[in-house]
């Protein structure tokens, strides 16, 4: 199998002290994610002083995360094929390598045009880079992979906290340009720490030949998929249409389509996409109601809100950071569960002020609640799915629940901005109380990932591995 790691990290399933080798591929990985969601962050929060520098429209300089997004998707599906044909290290130091050089171009770019360009390449290369940091340490972290999973993901949340400390401060002393270049140093460090530290990639006996056919239905598929969730229903009809093709395509092909459905014939692996397609619609949906109503509804300054949101990210750092011990101690499902309900309560809160109105004990308590929940109930649920596989089927399953996740969020934001531009009166001003559906949807999306996680496993039992 390519990619496979030469040592032996099997060590970590009979021992509860994790391999120090295994805290090395945790800390190359951990860099990468930190990159990606620090230059996302940054780009989200800077778009309107970049497009006034550029001169451009916001019809234009949204296709500087559009375009990212769509890209990133029409990549997505190749990266189980590429591991096995090139090998888990060489691709992910090509990748980094890639991902830092277009950050060097877009910080390079003198108008929208060849910014929106170079961040088409980012999300090219991003489409393969991005499921890789979770499927390497579902190799090798054996019994301790929520563990290791836990504290990786630590670093990872600094990503989209320390993004707009880091946007306000480069745009008040220099150029946009330099949210570009920022990643160049830490693109650099990474590279140098996985060439020295990733375990070596050993020969494929027999790589897959490419599916052409299978490409041609699944990639355009998702890219239409999840531009029509941002409201072009024919997109989203021809991107159902496409999915629906690749699955029935795939189903006769087996082994030998890009992405085998076949995958899904098991019930826990089945369980954990659909608990990741909710679990990552959650997290986005409440990451564009929550900061709008405490802006346009609840009439709060943006560094107010800004602060408010940030305890989304303390109650998520301190789960991670005693996931481990939790899973151990009480199993899978019950942390899952009992992470999604906490999340519920949370969100429950905000349905509550959005009817009664605000109330700041309410909205500090129910946001630490919401980022206590969300932080346990992913990461379960990732090695549950890992550990009913044998390695040689983990590409195609970090491609296939990455798809999952993906799709979650583009799902959960439409359906609440639905609710929000549907409401009586939205267009003579927003208010609290136009909130009302959007946190009803939230809540109900809530309930919904609850109801997935009751049917994870009870506790993680590794497959043999063949």
């Amino acid at each position: 199998m390519t990619g496979t790691p030469t040592h032996k990290p099997e060590a970590a399933l009979t021992h509860s002290r994790i391999d120090p080798r295994v805290w090395q591929v945790a800390l190359v990985v951990s860099i990468g994610s930190f990159m990606a969601q620090m230059d996302s962050t940054l780009v989200n929060v800077s778009l309107s002083s970049i497009g006034h520098t550029l001169g451009a429209p916001l019809a234009a300089t949204q296709w500087i995360v559009s375009g990212y997004l769509l890209a990133m998707a029409l990549m997505l599906p190749l990266n189980g094929w590429l591991v096995d044909h090139v090998g888990a290290k060489r691709l992910y130091l090509f990748c980094f390598a890639a991902f830092t050089f277009a950050s060097m171009l877009c910080g390079a770019a003198h108008g929208v045009a060849a910014l929106i360009g170079a961040r088409l390449l980012q999300g090219l290369v991003a489409g393969v880079l991005a499921p890789m940091a979770q499927m390497m340490i579902g190799r090798v972290g054996g019994q301790n992979m929520q563990r290791v999973m836990g504290y990786t993901t630590l670093p990872i949340l600094l990503g989209p906290i320390a993004g707009p400390v880091l946007a306000g401060a480069i745009l008040a002393h220099a150029s946009w340009s330099w949210l570009f270049f920022v990643n160049v140093p830490i693109g650099v460090l990474g590279v140098a720490l996985a060439a020295r530290m990733l375990p070596r990639d050993t020969v494929a006996a027999q790589p897959r030949p490419f599916d052409f056919a299978g490409f041609a239905l699944v990639s355009p598929g998702l890219v239409a998929l999840i531009y029509g969730l941002q409201g072009s229903l024919l997109c989203l009809c021809a991107g159902f249409a496409l999915l629906v093709a690749f699955v029935l395509y795939a189903r006769s092909k087996g082994e030998a389509a890009l992405i085998d459905v076949r995958i899904f014939q098991g019930r826990t692996f089945r369980v954990a996409a659909l608990v990741q397609f909710f679990a990552n619609g959650i997290m986005f949906g409440r990451q564009l109601a929550v900061p709008l109503f405490l802006i346009a509804g609840c009439e709060l300054s943006a560094s107010h809100a800004g602060g408010l949101v940030a305890i989304i990210g303390i109650g998520m750092m301190i789960s991670f950071a005693i996931l481990g011990i939790l899973t151990d101690r009480f199993g899978c499902r019950a942390v899952a569960a009992g992470g999604a309900l906490l999340a519920l309560l949370g969100t429950l809160a905000f349905v509550w002020m959005a009817f009664n109105g605000y109330s700041s004990a309410w909205a500090v308590a129910s946001l630490f609640l919401a980022g206590l929940g969300q932080g346990t109930i992913s990461v379960p649920s990732i090695a549950a799915a890992y550990a009913s596989l044998p390695k040689t089927r983990m590409p195609v399953a970090n491609t296939a629940l990455n798809i999952a996740q993906r799709i979650g969020g583009p799902f959960a934001t439409t359906l609440i901005s639905m609710s929000l531009v549907m409401t009586p009166g939205h267009a003579s001003g927003v208010q609290v109380h136009h909130f009302e559906a959007a946190f009803v949807v939230l809540a109900l999306l809530h309930a919904l990932c609850l109801a997935a996680t009751l049917w994870l496993p009870m506790r993680i039992e590794r497959t043999p591995q063949r």
